[in-house]
């Protein structure tokens, strides 16, 4: 275990925190099962206790895939069921609870009187209530993890005792979250080499770090932690995560890839998944990969610069540090096109790690033909796309069936909509202040309901005079919001299909929601 790291990937909870980044239990299945194929250690799959969408997923993911799958939980005895009664059928199975630590959590969090009257009495709480809950996990579960949360701005010395409280209970890993994103390189590597010096009990469990982004040193910091003794790295794809987001999983494996003779530690990830990862996780979360973006933003092996060129051309290594074939991204993409089978389209499919049922595929091939007669040449960013938006198709409550927006320079723009809700077909016309605008309006006459959106967003996916437009639509609903996607080589289009998408989330989760609601009312009746 001494060069070996583990790598939690915890895309699928603290990335969904993303503002808009809501994903359906089926979504985050498929993106759980591409984790599996990327080779991560080990998958954070939810929050159990939460919300009934994330106990199915954690329930779902825990029995679908062969890795271990944690359940996060606070230091409450009803999370910690909830917990492992998601994963407790599942191959491998960690429960994950966690404490605040920092005088700032302490004091705002357990203020009440009842956790104590002073700092130094609510702290004690806090250690008795870390032991008690971790000591309760573990009658449960064999694997339990602890978090110190907001380490990163925790007292040392205090830091030190929850830890010894924490694995004398039985936690076998610990992990030191940078909650906040507030501390620098060295000062981070510093405490965790101070942890691994002072808790007595310390070789009894594996350290852990947990870096945010808010300076944009997730990364930096997670890399100090490794220098000075973390053998578990938590990490998302793409970076995503809370405001500014998390350290992302493709940075840190690269960098100890590239720079093995600096560090002497691996990981075991596929790294030649981590594109495949990248998009998956970009397309159904609506959240789009700067071009920037170190490993797996488009421009990250592009050279314009004639001198970059011409160093390239005579020597690949003049300019670059890795291959793009070493993240998985091909120089040859395979183009489709019309005249294209199933088979052909399946295998290319598979290679892109999307699992296709037999019963399924001829509906996505009805649509690749379709796109295919609009688009000639079909690449891998449209069967991605694609395939994202087959999936929510399926799942459609409200099903955008029609569409027809009128519009111009010297005309008030009209949309007329056909939706199918529930079987029954309704249908609408509004106007608008532009074509997108009365495009809305229409669904929302067509719906009965009028969501507020926050934020609309548009970009080509591909490129030529027939790409793929890509608009991302997010809603809200009192405190949550739902993002859509939806694509379309005619960008208006591209924009129904989003807002229906969005719209469909939001009901889902409302449906649910209101069945649990009934299901305890009549269990109160009996």
């Amino acid at each position: 275990m001494n060069n070996q790291l583990i790598i939690f990937d915890t895309t699928l909870r603290d990335g969904e925190q993303s503002p808009g980044a809501s994903l359906s239990v089926s979504e985050k299945v498929e993106i759980a099962k591409q984790l599996e194929k990327l080779n991560v250690d080990v998958i954070e799959a939810g929050f159990p206790v939460s919300s009934p969408e994330q106990y199915e997923a954690v329930e779902r993911i825990s029995n679908e895939v062969g890795v271990t799958v944690a359940a996060l939980a606070r230091a409450k005895e009803i999370d910690i069921k909830s917990a492992y009664d998601a994963i407790k059928n599942g191959e491998k199975k960690r429960i994950h609870t966690f404490s605040s630590t920092s005088d700032y959590h302490i004091l705002g969090k357990f203020g009440d009187d009842r956790y104590g009257r002073t700092l130094a009495e609510k702290r004690e709480t806090i250690i008795k209530m870390s032991y008690d809950m971790v000591k309760y996990a573990k009658s449960l579960v064999d694997d339990v993890e602890f978090s110190a949360e907001d380490a990163g701005r925790t007292d040392l010395n205090y830091l030190v005792e929850v830890i010894e409280a924490a694995i004398e209970a039985g936690a076998t890993t610990i992990n030191i979250p940078d909650t906040t994103g507030y501390t620098f390189p060295r000062e981070f590597g510093e405490k965790i080499a101070y942890l691994k010096k002072k808790v007595k009990n310390i070789e009894n469990a594996i350290i852990s770090v947990h870096c945010h982004n808010d300076l944009g040193l997730a990364v930096a910091n997670s890399i100090a932690g490794i220098e000075n003794g973390a053998r578990q790295v938590e990490c998302t794809i793409n970076g995503i995560g809370e405001r500014a987001g998390n350290a992302a999983l493709e940075e840190i494996v690269m960098a100890l890839k590239v720079r093995k003779d600096i560090l002497g530690i691996e990981s075991k990830i596929d790294t030649k998944e981590i594109m495949n990862t990248s998009k998956l996780v970009s397309g159904y979360t609506g959240i789009i990969v700067q071009p920037n973006k170190a490993i797996v933003g488009e421009n990250a092996f592009a050279h314009e610069s004639g001198i970059h060129q011409d160093g390239m051309l005579k020597n690949r290594e003049t300019y670059e540090i890795m291959t793009p074939e070493t993240v998985g991204v091909q120089n040859t993409k395979i183009v489709l096109g019309r005249h294209s089978g199933r088979h052909g389209l399946k295998a290319r499919l598979d290679e892109l790690g999307y699992k296709v049922a037999p019963e399924d595929l001829n509906n996505i091939y009805k649509s690749f033909t379709k796109l295919a007669d609009k688009k000639k040449e079909v690449y891998d960013d449209d069967l991605r796309i694609l395939m994202g938006d087959s999936k929510n198709r399926n799942e459609a409550i409200y099903d955008l069936k029609y569409m027809h927006v009128f519009g111009g320079s010297s005309t008030i723009p009209t949309a007329t909509v056909r939706i199918k809700v529930d079987g029954k077909v309704n249908e609408d016309s509004a106007t608008g202040d532009g074509p997108v605008d009365a495009l809305f309006n229409a669904i929302d006459r067509a719906i009965d309901k009028k969501p507020t959106v926050e934020s609309y967003r548009v970009r080509s996916v591909t490129a030529g005079r027939e790409a793929l437009g890509e608009v991302a639509v997010r809603i809200r609903k009192d405190d949550r919001s739902y993002t859509g996607v939806g694509v379309s080589t005619d960008i208006i289009e591209a924009s129904g299909k989003a807002y229906i998408q969005a719209i469909n989330k939001k009901e889902h989760h409302e449906r649910i929601k209101n069945k649990l609601q009934n299901e305890e009312e009549l269990k109160g009746e009996i």
